[in-house]
Formats: C-alpha cells, sequence, structure tokens
C-alpha cells in the first residue's frame, strides 16, 4: 500500500493506529430493521481481538445449531471493537439465554427475531471513530488534507487485508492459475485478491494522471451506494453536476472474461495496466469471472475530527460497503 500514489502528497503526519483495539471502533449499518418475526433471531454483537468467524461458530454451538445457520453481512477487523449483526436461525427453538453467551470478548447487546438469514454483503455501510496515537507532523497540514478528504473523498483503493500477510495472496493467485490446487473458500479470496490488484493498478496510474474523481474519455460511471454502472456517453453539464453530488463516480475494472465496457483513453489504460499482469488478467478470465466495476472515488459521510490531546488525533466517518477505513487514514498519516 505504501507504494501506491497519494491524492494529496506526501502525508503530514507519522502516527501509531490500533494502539488498542479501542482506538478502532467499526459498527455496521444494516439499513433495515429486524422484521420483528421468523425462526432466524437477528443478533447486535459487540466483539473486541475476536475473529468473525469465530463468534459465528461459537453463536451456532451456543444455540445448539450447525454452523451453517449462522449468518453475517461481512468479516470485521479482529484487532478492532467491532458492533455487527449475526443471524442465527433457530427453526422452532426457543431462543437461547444470549446474555449468558459464555465469552468474556464477545457480548449480545440486543436480540430480535427475523424473517430471513443475514447474508454476506448485506449492509449499507460501516461507521467507524478511530483514534491515531503517538501524533507527529504538521497539524495545519493535517487540518488541510482532512478538509480536502471531506470536500473530494480519497481514492477507492482496496485496503491491505484483501491481500492477506505481506501481500502473499496475489503469488498465491499466480501459483494457482499456473495449476496448484486449492480448496473453495481459499479459491474465491485468491480471485478476490487478483481483482484488486489489477484494480488498484489502475486507480494508481489514474492518481498519478489526477484523473481518480475526474473522467476519462470513454468512462464508464458508478451509480453511488449500488453495484450499477452505466456509459460511455459524453461529459455534459448533468453528469458534471451527478459528479460534484456526489451520485456517480468514476470506475474501474473488477477483471473478468471479454473486455472492458469502457472505450477511448479509459479502455487504453485499463488494458494497458492488466496486460503487466497478464497471468492475472486471463485467469481471471479462464475462471469465467465477469467484467465488473467498483468506484474509483470514495466520499466519507459526516467526517469529523478531533484533537484528545497534542499527540492524539480521533476521526469518524462512514463508508459504505466494500470500502476501507485505511486508505482514508493513509492520505493523512504513515502509520
Amino acid at each position: 500500500m505504501s507504494e501506491l500514489p497519494y491524492a494529496y502528497g506526501n502525508p503530514p503526519l507519522t502516527a501509531r493506529l490500533r494502539s488498542a483495539p479501542e482506538d478502532f471502533l467499526v459498527e455496521e449499518i444494516l439499513g433495515y430493521d429486524a422484521d420483528g418475526a421468523g425462526e432466524h433471531a437477528l443478533l447486535w454483537v459487540e466483539k473486541r481481538g475476536a475473529n468473525t468467524d469465530w463468534v459465528a461458530r461459537e453463536l451456532a454451538r451456543f444455540a445448539g445449531v450447525p454452523p451453517v445457520a449462522v449468518g453475517y453481512a461481512g468479516l470485521k477487523d479482529r484487532h478492532a471493537v467491532t458492533r455487527q449483526a449475526f443471524t442465527v436461525q433457530l427453526a422452532g427453538k426457543p431462543d437461547p439465554d444470549w446474555p449468558a453467551f459464555p465469552h468474556a470478548e464477545v457480548k449480545v447487546l440486543a436480540a430480535t427475531r427475523h424473517s430471513r438469514k443475514l447474508k454476506r454483503g448485506a449492509l449499507r455501510g460501516n461507521r467507524f471513530v478511530l483514534v491515531l496515537r503517538e501524533v507527529q507532523g504538521d497539524r495545519a497540514a493535517a487540518e488541510r488534507v482532512l478538509a480536502a478528504i471531506a470536500a473530494r473523498g480519497v481514492p477507492n483503493y482496496f485496503g491491505e487485508q484483501r491481500f492477506g500477510r505481506e501481500g502473499g495472496n496475489v503469488a498465491q493467485a499466480r501459483a494457482m492459475f499456473a495449476g496448484r490446487r486449492v480448496d473453495r473458500d481459499q479459491r474465491s479470496f485468491l480471485l478476490s485478491a487478483a481483482r484488486s490488484h489489477i484494480f488498484n493498478g489502475v486507480l494508481a496510474a489514474r492518481v498519478e494522471q489526477g484523473a481518480w474523481d475526474t473522467p476519462l474519455e470513454g468512462e464508464i460511471w458508478s451509480l453511488a451506494g449500488s453495484r450499477s454502472w452505466f456509459g460511455p456517453e459524453p461529459f455534459d453539464a448533468a453528469l458534471a453536476d451527478r459528479l460534484a453530488r456526489g451520485d456517480i463516480h468514476p470506475s474501474g475494472p473488477l477483471w473478468g472474461q471479454g473486455e472492458p465496457p469502457t472505450s477511448g483513453a479509459a479502455a487504453a489504460l485499463e488494458r494497458e495496466i492488466a496486460a503487466r499482469d497478464n497471468d492475472l488478467a486471463e485467469g481471471l478470465a479462464a475462471a469465467r469471472m465477469d467484467q465488473e466495476r467498483r468506484p474509483l472515488r470514495l466520499l466519507p459521510r459526516n467526517l469529523g475530527w478531533r484533537w484528545l490531546a497534542d499527540d492524539a488525533l480521533e476521526l469518524a466517518f462512514e463508508l459504505p460497503a466494500g470500502a476501507y477505513a485505511t486508505v482514508v487514514v493513509r492520505e493523512l498519516a504513515h502509520t
């Protein structure tokens, strides 16, 4: 991640992130309420220093149901305090005594009945409260960067979590495409890492050109808050207004079979970057992944900040599902 270009120049601060789990608070925004009836228990769970998959297995064990009966919308950071939803299919069974869940690092804060299992990705976004410790650097410059982020956003890179320890998922994806056998779950992670690597390469090139939040010829537009996209079409005043309001964003490729839907300069750039990692691009096509799109621009909502001390800075903001808080922080501070 440190090799990817920055939108606002070299970050003005250095700091420590995740000094303690409480310094990285994440709260899911589902965007809907529980039905109030049904065979699933919709749980609001707070965990500290715990893995999401492990929590799901322990909830199943506590409820006396198989692990497949537990659903959740997304994996959350282990080295954090996170509040997220789980569903547990009880199928005629009474609710367990959820407050008695026997793990000190996990609390069931609320339980309501719901009609369906929570599926991966089924959330609107996440709310973050982060504290940077041992902060050093130019505070005035940091304030200017934060104001710029609030106004323009940041490049929507995939964060380091997508690439595994020391970025090893991309190398493993190359090995898989070369013939190494992997299990189904690992295959999914490696396909995602390969697509993310190509996307980050395209976005990095557009950051260097100053075109990550403005269109290139032949642009494909992502609709904010959805996976839909449209174009290419001539950039006119109506599109400029939608871009300024954050209703649409320039997009980059999630690589797959066939040609990307861009044309002109945008298509030429995407093909050039994909050709640099031709083994990944060809592997994704052979895996029959479809060409999809992801916004190049990430606009944090309700961005706020305050200095807790001369060397401690608190940041608060909301991000759509699939976006990474660390790519917001990286524009401000080397951590």
